[in-house]
């Protein structure tokens, strides 16, 4: 592309949430990389929990952060300049551009943010990454025909006709009406924008492609509209966007050591647990202290919420039952976790919860932890595990401060991070991702049994994640009519 050319957007819309969109996004990320363009993916708005910093310290969704894997490009701000973290079932604070910007309420949101700022957020950004690549894939959020909300829907059409988008539509057939759900969303457009849809996707069948080709045929009849791929069923261990992917699953795996994931209500950056898939492992989520019998090891993962998922561990009697397994079995708290653990937790401005000023944590920490400030630390960091001078990675994103009495964990740039009791095998720390690589995996593996960790994932886990992009990305690739997709999207006009 000519440094004068403007580049070409391409828009995944989904009929429903979890349609498969951000999956397909990446893999279409990948096969125009594959082809020797330059691309960038892009999503306006994303609520979600599971967030990165960027190389500058700017907070992005994950899911956005794996589609630039895919697309071999350094993360921005710009391939998500809206980031929403929900605080409560009424409240999310506001990331713009990488940084808190605020905290919105429903109402507020609609009334206030969408009309006076989103607009000019949506329309810079996506300016800058049309000037600077050959393809910017945009991925829309929900469904595109949210008819209460639409002119305020800046995450669907108003997006892609900022950005002069065509479009693909993805439905989920393993659901069932997949034909209702793409003519009904297509239906309740108007023709300005259902004019934008190019082709349609039929995600994630289970069967054979011509259980389905007699309905996909009518529908493009009725529409107009071309059936881009039908794409099966694949399963994978990609990072998930958020913990709805774990609504009826109570474990994963089939190792042979058990560990107890706390799933509060208010989880965050749980892919935390990822690379513990792959170990001798059968990862157990809790909702009820009787599921921590038996486990070998307790994870207590991030939160968004610390104090009202204390109170809700208390509630449901979980933290009595984690109490009574301290000094039994390894206990680890990375971020909202870490805090957790600590001795008491204070917030004079009501930053977590209006109502909660101090309260009392687990107490098995020599930690206090203090919401005081509205900075907001957002970094990469790389760290020594101190009890053997081996080398970690992660990341920090987190708004409290914690001042810690007992021994530290790690050692960043000189200064002591987390905390640790080593005699009662309890771990806490801000750092999120010390489980990819392996030398913090192992130490805690082999605190459940000695030998526990593989010894062949030498490797870090982020090769397995692009492993994983490439192997998945090749798979739907393969189950597109790629001279069509040439056709409409990458032919000149």
């Amino acid at each position: 592309m000519s440094d004068s050319k403007r580049g070409k957007a391409l828009m995944v819309l989904g009929t429903t949430s979890d349609a498969g969109k951000s999956v397909t996004n990446m893999a279409i990320c990948r096969i125009l990389s594959n082809m020797g363009y330059r691309v960038c993916p892009f999503k306006s708005q994303n609520m979600s929990l599971n967030a990165k910093p960027t190389s500058h310290g700017h907070e992005i969704s994950m899911i956005q952060e794996l589609q630039c894997i895919a697309a071999r490009v350094e993360p921005s701000f710009r391939v998500n300049p809206i980031l929403l973290k929900p605080t409560s079932d009424m409240k999310s604070q506001v990331v713009v551009e990488g940084k808190v910007f605020g905290t919105y309420d429903v109402g507020s949101y609609y009334s206030d943010f969408i009309p006076n700022h989103s607009f000019d957020i949506v329309r810079d950004n996506i300016g800058a990454l049309l000037e600077q690549y050959d393809f910017v894939v945009m991925e829309g959020a929900g469904s595109p025909a949210e008819i209460n909300i639409y002119e305020k829907d800046i995450a669907n059409m108003r997006a892609a006709e900022v950005a002069d988008a065509d479009c693909i539509l993805v439905t989920n057939v393993e659901w069932g009406g997949a034909f209702a759900y793409l003519l009904g969303t297509i239906m309740l457009m108007p023709e300005s924008d259902r004019s934008r849809i190019k082709a349609v996707i039929y995600n994630n069948l289970r069967g054979s492609p011509e259980s389905i080709r007699s309905g996909a045929e009518e529908i493009q009849r009725i529409t107009g509209i071309p059936v881009l791929g039908i794409v099966p069923h694949i399963p994978n261990r990609l990072p998930k966007e958020d913990s709805e992917c774990f609504r009826g699953v109570k474990e994963i795996g089939e190792g042979s050591a058990v560990i107890g994931v706390i799933k509060v209500p208010r989880i965050s950056n749980f892919t935390d647990i990822d690379p513990l898939y792959g170990e001798d492992v059968t990862v157990r989520f809790v909702t009820e202290p009787d599921e921590l019998n038996g486990c070998d090891a307790i994870v207590l993962p991030g939160t968004k919420n610390t104090l009202s998922d204390i109170q809700w561990m208390r509630s449901t009697r979980i933290a009595d039952r984690v109490l009574e397994l301290a000094g039994k079995v390894p206990i680890l708290g990375i971020c909202g976790g870490y805090q957790m653990l600590g001795k008491r937790l204070f917030d004079p401005h009501g930053m977590e919860d209006p109502s909660i000023k101090e309260m009392d944590g687990l107490g098995l920490l020599d930690v206090d932890t203090y919401w005081d400030s509205d900075e907001k630390v957002t970094t990469r960091n790389a760290a020594t595990f101190i009890r053997t001078g081996e080398k970690v990675k992660g990341y920090q994103i987190h708004m409290a401060q914690s001042n810690v009495r007992g021994r530290p964990l790690f050692d960043i740039d000189g200064e002591d991070e987390g905390c640790c009791d080593d005699d009662n095998m309890i771990y806490g720390t801000y750092l999120h991702g010390v489980l990819e690589a392996p030398t913090f995996r192992k130490f805690f593996l082999n605190l459940i049994r000695p030998g526990l960790a593989k010894e062949s994932l030498e490797s870090d886990y982020s090769l397995n994640v692009e492993l994983e992009v490439a192997r998945v990305s090749a798979k739907i690739k393969d189950s597109l009519d790629m001279d069509l997709f040439s056709k409409l999207f990458l032919e000149v006009e």
